[in-house]
């Protein structure tokens, strides 16, 4: 007691605010105070971008990566390539809106639109938010049947349940469910990769895979299943949400300096790894399974890499896309309720939105659909709903009556400027071919 009336006293004293206190909020200490660790600090920091990364390598990434490395071997790694990089400025746009204006992205839209137009534009967001159960949900449920043969509609209702699970670990903090979804990241981070240990590389057809280029229309929708799986409309959105929640607003000049380096750190290092895994993936499929039949679906893939590679890595890869169905769909209806709010201006349950995105995902299981090529073709409708949730963070970080002094500079705005026409480059050609059969 006493120990604390001391404290209380300091504090009332002028400089009497304890060093860690002033850097709590963001204060910058005396002359010939001692500093703290600058690493430890940024690492606390940390976050936000690995729980959004889970939306780069989700079962949708899966299926997209190994139907392409296993049908035209390492043809498409650029595509890889380019995407990742494009996620790592759009992910750090995102996270840099909702740092410095407080407000999510789709919060910022909600206040910009007409009541029509926000319904309009919330109607495509949901139309992609589905999209995402779908590829989420049809992914975890065929991991349940590759590691224990369960039926898909059975499988998608356990993927539902668990994920109802995860949304409640939220209700407990941010970091706690932060720590969990990592932690899903590790495992099928492992899961992914561990294949490429046991199965040799043509470098040179990696080199070569490296040159832009298509063969037909089938590698254009390849292309754009693989785009849009990368990057995904709602971890566009979210970010700015993830990155403001854990932080929070009103931040000094200097608090705000530290944590838009510690952001930037964030989302190297998250989309790093994910883009590793990405590329591990078709990597994997072009080294192991060119050529052999039944590749065209995830659960042949997983067949010919137990044959290939040995029961146990097989195995790791069903652990490693069960994680992370559960880990994305979960990520995805956190995403979900974050647009509904910012657009509509209502909340619900999150529990009650993720029973509502999960409906179609288990329809689509229930009336036999191909699932891999389900997952594929809900990818295609990811990457066209890409430009709805990427101009308006372009426009809004180039605009200094938003950002202030933290405006996109010329360099910024002109690479998300390319990375914009490029994506729906991508998808007028996708249109083009798919109309004229070329």
């Amino acid at each position: 007691m006493l120990a604390w009336l001391h404290r209380h006293f300091r504090r009332m004293q002028p400089g009497g605010v304890t060093l860690r206190e002033k850097r709590a909020f963001g204060v910058q200490p005396e002359p010939g105070a001692t500093p703290a660790k600058p690493e430890r600090g940024l690492l606390r920091l940390l976050g936000p971008a690995f729980v959004a990364a889970i939306a780069y390598v989700d079962p949708g990434n899966v299926a997209a990566n190994l139907s392409a490395g296993a049908k035209y071997g390492y043809l498409l790694v650029w595509v890889l390539v380019l995407a990742n990089a494009m996620a790592v400025i759009v992910q750090y746009l995102s996270a840099k809106l909702g740092l410095v204006t407080g407000k999510s992205l789709a919060e910022m839209l909600g206040e910009r639109m007409p009541r029509a137009s926000r319904l309009l534009y919330w109607a495509q967001a949901e139309l992609v938010a589905i999209a995402t159960d779908i590829a989420e949900v049809v992914g975890g449920a065929i991991a349940l049947a590759i590691l224990f043969d369960l039926p898909l509609l059975l499988g998608g209702i356990i993927v539902g349940t668990v994920s109802m699970a995860l949304l409640a670990v939220q209700r407990k903090g941010q970091r706690i469910f932060e720590s969990v979804i990592i932690s899903l990241l590790a495992i099928i981070t492992v899961g992914f990769v561990a294949g490429l240990f046991v199965s040799p590389l043509d470098w040179g057809g990696v080199a070569s895979g490296l040159v832009p280029r298509f063969e037909g229309t089938e590698t254009v929708l390849l292309a754009a299943s693989m785009l849009g799986a990368t990057v995904m409309p709602h971890a566009i959105y979210l970010h700015s949400s993830l990155a403001r929640d854990r932080h929070g607003v009103s931040h000094s000049p200097q608090r705000l300096q530290r944590l838009l380096k510690a952001t930037r750190i964030d989302v190297l290092l998250a989309l790093l790894l994910a883009g590793g895994v990405n590329i591990s993936m078709l990597l994997l499929a072009a080294s192991s399974l060119a050529g052999v039949e039944g590749t065209d679906t995830i659960e042949g893939a997983a067949a010919a890499i137990s044959l290939h590679l040995g029961p146990a890595i097989g195995i790791i890869f069903g652990i490693g896309l069960l994680a992370s169905g559960l880990a994305s769909t979960s990520v995805g209806a956190y995403a979900g309720a974050d647009i509904m709010g910012g657009l509509l201006k209502m909340r619900i349950p999150l529990l009650l939105r993720r029973l509502v995105t999960l409906i179609p995902a288990l329809i689509v299981l229930g009336v036999g659909a191909n699932p891999t090529w389900a997952l594929v073709l809900s990818q295609v409708v990811l990457s066209f709903g890409i430009p709805f949730a990427l101009i308006p963070l372009i426009w809004l970080t180039s605009k200094r009556s938003v950002m202030g002094t933290h405006v996109n500079g010329i360099a910024m705005r002109i690479a998300a400027v390319i990375v914009t026409a490029l994506i729906v480059a991508l998808n007028v050609l996708l249109i083009w071919l798919t109309l004229t059969g070329g």
